[in-house]
């Protein structure tokens, strides 16, 4: 079994310099770790992974293709990360356009056709049908904090590790399906977070996730494959600086890698 206590210093020493961290992993092996594992953090884009999720359970049923067009609208565009809200209106975009732009760079425009698509309400009942019962999609993507008034988009560490364990397994959706989520998680364009220590070029193991940040809010769910199988870690960060934040979660990472590394 995993012996995590390299991981669990690591935790220790980012939260001493000002963060505080939910953690959850599960190695090759099955050994799990978590460290606020059952707290809710605000999920920020990580919720993503659950919009993905039910837009690939509605192929399964036959209700959507990746292949279906969008057209976007003026109404369409939202504020927050992205490039899809500089883009003039009338560009047609493929469902597995939208997808893509949603997971490798967070675009929130296309985030929110597709929670418009795949609807709120029945993307919650996709994560609760693989057990996050304490997860939630509240609210579109705005690119700031929840406002007065609105629902907050919540995650739990552990539900998310065990979200991105089941896509692996293909047990999330069918298997094709759950292939298909693996390639969009490793579309993820950013790598200063669970990939911030993993060496460059082709010596560079397989990994994907999906990163989340709001003010305050540094975050990573994904995976990296090790010889043994594979690592999966969701990485939730609560602090004010994020180059800061961006380097606790390395950090994280780094450790919970090397307890799976480990010579034992």
């Amino acid at each position: 079994m995993t012996d995590w206590t390299g991981l669990a210093a690591a935790i220790a020493a980012a939260e001493a310099g000002g963060c505080t961290l939910g953690v959850s992993a599960i190695s090759p092996d099955g050994s799990r770790f978590a460290h606020h594992g059952d707290r809710r953090f605000v999920a920020a884009s990580t919720v993503k992974i659950g919009i993905m999720l039910e837009l690939f359970r509605r192929i399964d049923a036959g209700r959507d293709s990746l292949d279906a067009i969008h057209v976007l609208t003026v109404e369409d565009r939202a504020t927050g990360g992205g490039v899809v809200k500089e883009l003039h209106p009338g560009i047609g975009f493929s469902v597995g356009d939208l997808c893509y732009l949603m997971m490798a760079i967070s675009d929130n425009t296309t985030t929110n056709i597709l929670i418009e698509r795949v609807g709120m309400a029945q993307t919650n009942a996709a994560m609760r049908a693989v057990g996050m019962a304490e997860s939630c999609l509240g609210r579109k993507m705005r690119g700031r904090p929840v406002a007065a008034g609105e629902q907050e988009n919540w995650a739990v560490p552990n539900e998310y590790a065990d979200l991105v364990a089941a896509i692996l397994a293909g047990r999330a959706a069918s298997a094709s399906s759950c292939e298909a989520m693996v390639g969009q998680l490793e579309k993820q364009t950013n790598d200063r977070r669970i990939a911030r220590h993993l060496p460059r070029g082709e010596a560079r193991p397989r990994w994907g996730s999906k990163t989340g940040s709001l003010p305050g809010v540094v975050n990573d769910v994904g995976f990296i494959m090790t010889p043994l199988g594979p690592l999966v870690l969701a990485i939730y960060c609560e602090i004010d600086d994020p180059l800061a934040g961006e380097a606790a979660v390395g950090a994280v990472a780094l450790g919970a890698l090397a307890a799976v590394l480990a010579p034992g």
